[in-house]
């Protein structure tokens, strides 16, 4: 389920405007490259804390909280509304990912490799667990391409314009992927979490936080969306599954009743 907007003129970019743009794309694209490689081969133990087994575990689960309390924190729409005092409502979108670039980079590089390896397939099964990536990817990219107007970085909100050229009241529409499952993006992520075969302790442990929190995250996401659309994301979820996908019956119409 996403908003959808009509789209504005570009605006003649400032300095200010220029480096949000710059930083949120080296800082946020490179860290989301990173995590794509951490996801696809495992721990890059760049950084060895010379802990021992249990205190790796504990570092990592650390980790894992550090970047679910950042990234919960600010997309929440309680959070964005009290930033707008000091933020404009446009730049708010290359913060969050300047902050989620930073913090994933952090994760990253910190994170503590296990010695401990609890399961490792070869051969066929090997690869065919490992495809679960490149599916988990195709998923992902469709819930993007859905949206239409998807901006993950935040630089296309930066030049599309003043907040005073854009209606702030959101459509409810349900397309492509959306008509498949209500988080497409979260469905596509948790395919790539789990799609290394290589199955050591710390991986586990993030495999098992990561799933959980995108679940807690969806949940509390569609309670903002209720409380904005009311009826008509409530009818909704009942007709599309939150995160396994199931071939699309009715189609969800965009102009229910919005309580």
């Amino acid at each position: 389920m996403h908003d959808r907007y009509t789209r504005g003129f570009k605006r003649k970019l400032g300095p200010t405007e220029k480096f949000l743009s710059a930083a949120a794309f080296l800082i946020g694209g490179g860290a989301l490259l990173l995590f794509a490689f951490f996801l696809l081969f495992g721990s890059l133990n760049l950084v060895d804390l010379q802990f021992d087994e249990q205190s790796r575990l504990v570092f990592d689960a650390a980790l894992c909280l550090l970047f679910f309390l950042q990234h919960s924190l600010m997309t929440r729409g309680s959070f964005r509304r009290r930033l707008i005092r000091i933020v404009k409502e446009d730049y708010q979108g290359a913060l969050f990912s300047i902050v989620s670039g930073i913090t994933l980079f952090v994760f990253v590089l910190l994170w503590q490799g296990s010695d401990l390896i609890l399961l490792s397939p070869d051969g066929l099964v090997r690869w065919l667990w490992h495809s679960l990536f490149v599916i988990g990817l195709a998923v992902f990219f469709w819930g993007s391409r859905s949206l239409g107007s998807f901006d993950s970085l935040g630089t296309r909100t930066i030049r599309r314009g003043p907040d005073d050229d854009w209606p702030h009241r959101a459509e409810l529409a349900a397309d492509g992927a959306y008509r498949w499952v209500r988080h497409p993006q979260y469905a596509g992520t948790v395919l790539m979490i789990w799609s290394l075969p290589h199955l050591t302790a710390d991986r586990l442990l993030f495999n098992i936080l990561f799933s959980c929190w995108i679940v807690i995250g969806a949940r509390l996401e569609e309670k903002d969306l209720v409380a904005e659309f009311g009826s008509a994301y409530r009818a909704y979820q009942q007709q599309v599954p939150m995160l396994i996908p199931r071939p699309p019956g009715k189609r969800i119409a965009p102009d229910d009743d919005n309580e």
